[in-house]
C-alpha cells in the first residue's frame, strides 16, 4: 500500500502515541487521527508506582502536552472504536460515526487477566487510570489489602500499598516468581523483600472469594486459598498478567492467535491495517509465532516500526529488549533474556547479596543481564549483547570489574 493520506491510530497507549509521533517525525503530512476513550494518551507504568503513591498526578502521566497534538496535526477523538472497516476505508466509532482511513494502526493493548474462581470478579485490577484511582481510594492506612500475583504489577502494588500503611497479604503460587525474567538469585532476593517490608507472603492460589455483608463503603472479602488458609481483606487486587485485546481485529477478519499476527513491519493480514503494542504477536518469515512482548519499550518500538512500515521505510534499529520495575525502594532492570536452553548463568554479589545476573551462550556471548540498582551496568550489558561480544564468566562475576570498559 503506497502513500496513505488518511491514517487513524486506534488506541492511546504508548504504542499508539509512538506510532503517531513517529509518523510525523518521518515526514508524514497527511491527515492523522488518534482514537481512545481517555482522550489524551497517558503512560501506564507510573500507575503502579508514582501515581499509586500520590507523587505523580494525572497530568504527569501524559505522554505529551495537549498542545503537542495541535502543533503536530494529530486529531484526538475521545471515543471508543466500534469496528474497523478497511474495505470501506473507515473506522467506525461508538454511535455510528465513521472516520475516513486509508490505513489504520491498531494499538488496542491488553486487558487484565481475570481471576477465574468463584467471586473473582469482585477483585480490583490495575491497568487504567480509572483502575488506579479506585485502588488508591482503597489504600487507607490500616486497610487490609490482598494482592493476588507476585509478578511485576503485583509486587509493585504490594510495595506501594505497604508504603501507604496498608496491611498487605501477597498471594503467589511460585516461590519465587520472576525467575525467567531476572534469574533465580535475584528473584529470591526481590521476593524476600516483601516480608522485610511487612508484607505477609503466602505461597498458594485463591480458590474462591466471598463478599461480606457490609455496605459498599465497608465491604469486606473472605479468600479461601488452595492450602486451606483464609484471608480477610477490605480490598482484593489481582495482577496475574494480561490477555491481548483482539476483539476489533477478530471482528474485522484479521489473523489472530493469542494476539494480532503481524510481520516485522507490524503489517497484519490486511494490508490496510498495521498493529502495534501488547495486542500483537510476531509471525516470523518461516511461519512460526514469537511470544508476545508486553513491556513498555516493546510497545514503543512496535509503534515506531508500524509507522515506518506504513510509509514503506526501514524501521529504526533496536537493541536487546529491556524492562524495569520498582518495588520496596529498589530499581530492577533486565536486558536481553535470562531464560533459554544451553545457557551459563553467573551472578555478582555484594557481601553475599546478589546484585546482578548474567546469561551466557555456550560460545561465551552475553545474552542477558538483570541487576538491582545497576542502571549503568545494564546499559553496558545492552551494548555488549547488541555487539555479540564474548565475555569471560569470571569477569562478569567480579563486582570490582567495570563492565562499561568492555562496552566501549
Amino acid at each position: 500500500m503506497a502513500s496513505p493520506r488518511r491514517i487513524v491510530v486506534v488506541g492511546g497507549g504508548v504504542a499508539g502515541y509512538s506510532a503517531a509521533a513517529e509518523l510525523r517525525a518521518r515526514g508524514y503530512d497527511g491527515a492523522l487521527g488518534l482514537v481512545d476513550p481517555s482522550g489524551l494518551p497517558y503512560d501506564r507504568p507510573p500507575l503502579s508506582k508514582g501515581y499509586l503513591l500520590g507523587t505523580k498526578d494525572a497530568a504527569g502521566l501524559r505522554l505529551a502536552p495537549e498542545a503537542w497534538y495541535t502543533e503536530h496535526g494529530v486529531e484526538l477523538h475521545a471515543a471508543r472504536a466500534a469496528a474497523l472497516r478497511p474495505a470501506e476505508g473507515a473506522v467506525e466509532l461508538d454511535g455510528g460515526r465513521l472516520l475516513a482511513a486509508d490505513a489504520v494502526v491498531l494499538a488496542t493493548g491488553a486487558l487484565p487477566r481475570p481471576l477465574r474462581v468463584p467471586g473473582g470478579d469482585a477483585a480490583l485490577t490495575l491497568r487504567t487510570l480509572g483502575d488506579a484511582e479506585r485502588l488508591r481510594a482503597a489504600l487507607a492506612p490500616g486497610a487490609r489489602i490482598a494482592v493476588v500475583g507476585g509478578g511485576l504489577i503485583g509486587a509493585e502494588t504490594a510495595s506501594g500499598a505497604a508504603v501507604l500503611g496498608a496491611e498487605v497479604t501477597l498471594i503467589e503460587p511460585l516461590d519465587p516468581p520472576l525467575v525467567p525474567a531476572v534469574g533465580e538469585a535475584l528473584a529470591r532476593r526481590l521476593h524476600a523483600q516483601h516480608a522485610e517490608h511487612g508484607v505477609r507472603v503466602l505461597t498458594a492460589v485463591p480458590e474462591r472469594i466471598e463478599t461480606g455483608s457490609g455496605g459498599a463503603a465497608h465491604r469486606t472479602y473472605h479468600l479461601t486459598l488452595s492450602d486451606g488458609t483464609a484471608v480477610e481483606a477490605d480490598a482484593v487486587v489481582v495482577g496475574i498478567g494480561v490477555v491481548p485485546d483482539t476483539a476489533l481485529a477478530a471482528a474485522a477478519g484479521l489473523a489472530v492467535d493469542d494476539g494480532v499476527l503481524v510481520d516485522a513491519a507490524q503489517r497484519t493480514s490486511n494490508p490496510a491495517v498495521f498493529a502495534a503494542g501488547d495486542a500483537t504477536r510476531l509471525r516470523r518469515p518461516d511461519g512460526t509465532l514469537a511470544r508476545r512482548a508486553e513491556h513498555w519499550e516493546a510497545a514503543v518500538r512496535s509503534g515506531q516500526a508500524a509507522a515506518a512500515g506504513l510509509l514503506g521505510q526501514a524501521p529504526p534499529e533496536f537493541g536487546a529488549p529491556w524492562f524495569w520495575s520498582d518495588r520496596h525502594g529498589v530499581h530492577v532492570e533486565s536486558v536481553g533474556s535470562l531464560a533459554g536452553p544451553g545457557e551459563v548463568l553467573v551472578r555478582r554479589t555484594d557481601d553475599g547479596v546478589p546484585t546482578a545476573a548474567f546469561r551466557l551462550a555456550e560460545d561465551g556471548r552475553l545474552l542477558g543481564c538483570a541487576a538491582v540498582d545497576g542502571g549503568l551496568l545494564i546499559k553496558a550489558a545492552r551494548r555488549i549483547i547488541d555487539r555479540g561480544t564474548v565475555v569471560d564468566p569470571e569477569t562478569l562475576a567480579d563486582p570490582g570489574d567495570d563492565l562499561r570498559r568492555r562496552a566501549r
